[in-house]
């Protein structure tokens, strides 16, 4: 692996985010990557000069070992999207003057749909200018939609917490006579959810809207 690494994550935090994060900075110091850059608060953030040298704060295997474990976004996050190039081309100029300042020849992006879409921007602008960058993404959405996917991280242990939620909540409504029990979920594809906890096997559940 010749050059830079330079990984972001965005969108809502899961439990496993920043088990995603790991393997990105693993694999890449394995191949030989000189450095591995972690964008705070995703692409904004890099848009706004923040970013870190990972190698400064992973640096035994115990410090990996926590971060796979630690829940929420270890970089931050935003809910930045970038404009199309025709709209607003200067934003897609600051950020390959960065890319290149820092010598990064990979880009990693952990995320959902938005985040996915700003990979495919940036990578159709690498192509438009001739740019060596490769942009990839790494998937990550409690919804399980994206395209080309199985399943996505994030998923499961969202299933897992509303089913274990549930579980609890049950058991204190079956005190009473007569339970109602209501409970709300937000999400943007709440059966796959629900199919995966198990919850419509003894409960009526319907969607919100």
């Amino acid at each position: 692996m010749i050059g830079n690494v330079i990984v972001g994550q965005s969108g809502g935090p899961t439990s496993v985010i920043n088990s995603s994060l790991v393997g990105v900075y693993k694999t890449a110091r394995d191949r030989g990557a000189k450095k591995v850059y972690g964008m705070l608060h995703g692409i904004k953030g890099l848009l706004d000069g923040q970013y870190v040298d990972l190698s400064e704060k992973i640096k035994t295997d115990i410090d990996i070992d926590l971060l796979k474990r630690t829940p929420s976004s270890y970089l931050g996050s935003c809910r930045y999207k970038l404009p199309e190039v025709n709209e607003d081309k200067a934003v897609y100029e600051k950020i390959f003057k960065t890319l290149e300042d820092l010598e990064v020849k990979y880009f990693f992006y952990i995320g959902g749909n938005d985040s996915m879409d700003t990979i495919k921007k940036l990578s159709d602008y690498a192509n438009l200018v001739n740019s060596d960058i490769k942009f990839m993404g790494v998937p990550k959405t409690i919804d399980n939609d994206l395209a080309v996917t199985d399943h996505t991280p994030g998923y499961g242990s969202a299933a897992k917490y509303i089913a274990a939620t549930m579980k609890e909540i049950i058991r204190d409504g079956l005190v009473y006579d007569y339970p109602t029990i209501t409970n709300k979920t937000v999400t943007d594809n709440l059966f796959m959810i629900i199919r995966q906890s198990q919850l419509l096997k003894s409960w009526d559940v319907m969607p919100d809207g």
